[in-house]
Formats: C-alpha cells, sequence, structure tokens
C-alpha cells in the first residue's frame, strides 16, 4: 500500500499545482490582445509575438496572485463546505510548501521577463500590489473591491498597450472599466444570491437591488463609450457595436432567467450565444479594419 501511495501522491500534487493556477482563469488575460486588434498591429508577426508574450507573462501574473490568494484564505476555505473540496490546498492535495515553491517559481519567471519587457513588467508589478493590497485589506471594502477588480483589466489592457508601444484611447480604458465593473457586480449580486456573505463577508454591506444598479449604470456607460469610441476614433467598427449590445443583454438574461453570471469565464466558454457574438465580434473587428 505505501508503495501504491508513493507513486499516485506526487501525480497528485501536480495536478493540484495546476488546478492551483486556473488555467482556465486565463481567459480573462485576452483583454491585453484588444491593442493589438485595435491598433492594426496584428497584421504584423512581431506584434503578434510581443502582445502573445505579454498575455503569458499576465498569465503568470494572474496564477500568482490566485496562489497569494489561496494562502492566505487556506484555514477558512477549509471550513467551507465547497471550498475545502475544490481547493487544492484547503483540500490537501498541495502543500502550502509547494504552493509557495511554485510562487517563487513563478516571481522569479517575472523578475527573468523585465529583461525583456522592463515595461510590461512594471504594469504587472502595479497589478502585483493592487491585488496584494486587496488579498490582505480591501477585498473587504465594499465598492472599493468591485473598482479593484475591475481595474485589474484596465491593466491588462494597458500593458497589451505597452508591449506594442502603441498609444490607447482614453475611450478604451474608460469602455475596458465600465464592462469590468458590470462584470465584477454580476459576480457579487449572485454570490450575494447563493451564498450570502457567508463566503465573503464584504457582501454583508450589499443589497441585490444596490449591485443591480451598479451593474446596470456599468452596461449603459459601457455601451456608451464604446459607440463613442467607434464613432470618433474606429468608425468602421460601427457594425460591431450590435455584438456589444446583444451580449451585454445575452449576459442579463443568463444572470436572471438562468441563475448564471457567478463565474464570467464560465459563461463565456459554456453558452453558445454567447461564446458566438465574441467570434462574430472578432471576425467583424478583422474585417472592417482590414478592409480598404
Amino acid at each position: 500500500m505505501r508503495e501504491v501511495y508513493n507513486t499516485v501522491q506526487p501525480k497528485s500534487e501536480v495536478l493540484g499545482l495546476i488546478k492551483l493556477i486556473r488555467p482556465k482563469q486565463w481567459v480573462k488575460n485576452a483583454f491585453v490582445i484588444a491593442p493589438l486588434l485595435f491598433s492594426g498591429e496584428f497584421l504584423k508577426l512581431s506584434s503578434i509575438y510581443q502582445t502573445l508574450f505579454a498575455t503569458f507573462l499576465f498569465c503568470l501574473a494572474a496564477s500568482a496572485v490566485y496562489i497569494v490568494n489561496d494562502l492566505k484564505d487556506i484555514e477558512k476555505d477549509r471550513a467551507h463546505p465547497e471550498k475545502c473540496k475544490k481547493r487544492p490546498l484547503a483540500s490537501g492535495q498541495v502543500s502550502p510548501k509547494s504552493a509557495i515553491a511554485l510562487l517563487i517559481v513563478i516571481y522569479i519567471a517575472l523578475g527573468c521577463a523585465w529583461l525583456i519587457m522592463p515595461k510590461v513588467i512594471y504594469v504587472i508589478l502595479i497589478y502585483l500590489l493592487l491585488n496584494w493590497a486587496y488579498t490582505f485589506k480591501l477585498k473587504h471594502e465594499p465598492v472599493i473591491e468591485i473598482f479593484i477588480v475591475a481595474f485589474g483589466f484596465v491593466l491588462r489592457v494597458y500593458a497589451g498597450a505597452v508591449a506594442l508601444s502603441v498609444p490607447v484611447s482614453h475611450w478604451m480604458f474608460i469602455t475596458t472599466l465600465s464592462i469590468s465593473l458590470y462584470l465584477a457586480s454580476i459576480k457579487r449580486r449572485q454570490e450575494l444570491l447563493q451564498t450570502g456573505s457567508q463566503t465573503r463577508g464584504v457582501l454583508a454591506h450589499y443589497t441585490v437591488s444596490l449591485i443591480d444598479r451598479f451593474a446596470e449604470m456599468s452596461a449603459v456607460t459601457a455601451i456608451v463609450f464604446y459607440s463613442l469610441y467607434v464613432m470618433q476614433v474606429q468608425p468602421k467598427l460601427i457594425i460591431t457595436i450590435p455584438f456589444v449590445m446583444f451580449g451585454l443583454f445575452r449576459y442579463w438574461f443568463i444572470v436572471e432567467s438562468l441563475e448564471g453570471g457567478e463565474s464570467p469565464t464560465d459563461v463565456v466558454i459554456q453558452d453558445k450565444q454567447i461564446l458566438m457574438t465574441v467570434i462574430l465580434w472578432i471576425v467583424c473587428c478583422f474585417w472592417s479594419l482590414t478592409s480598404v
């Protein structure tokens, strides 16, 4: 029995380490690619390489944030009925020493990347500092915690622009912030409805009606600012506005009627209409920006 345990346990921990860095959540780092698309640089191989490398670095940074968060909340997660089974540290699938070792490796890799993309690493450093503050203090502050989550997506867009050394319209930044606030608000709404404040203490400060107003205001500003951006900076993209509107409408339908939306990543991957909307939006962007 001991021999079987010794051969299985390392494999289990490796799988746990993979689960710990949450590769499924890397979909969020697609925001880094936005400047490549809207700047028209996607026709240059060097620009594609720089953007993909910057995206990879942000994936590492996001994984580091997840590890720090899980290490901080390990005791709390062990007392949770679901997280005690799903989280690798809380379930015992991964030891804290292994998690810390992986975290150090990620930090070293990001440090080495400074030699290649120093400006992008500066943006990532801001992202890491912001999330450290969030993990240890600010996640307990209502409203502020929602803005911190949303600002992380703004930093992703900025990192993509820095990687290409291209300016990014102010409209794009405010649009990204608005969409991110919308998604973060919806996530908090669903958490509040499904588990109350048991899993996230800050939810005790919210009500569903309050978060609904946050989400509605963010959705409206996202549509307005995206439309203004398109009309003033990229008029060719006007055909993409209906896709943005439909995506927001569909997402809200999933939240209200299908009781989803707690995980934006799962919605994008699992809902066929949302996924098709994203694909058509990307295709229309490519077609519009490459047409004469």
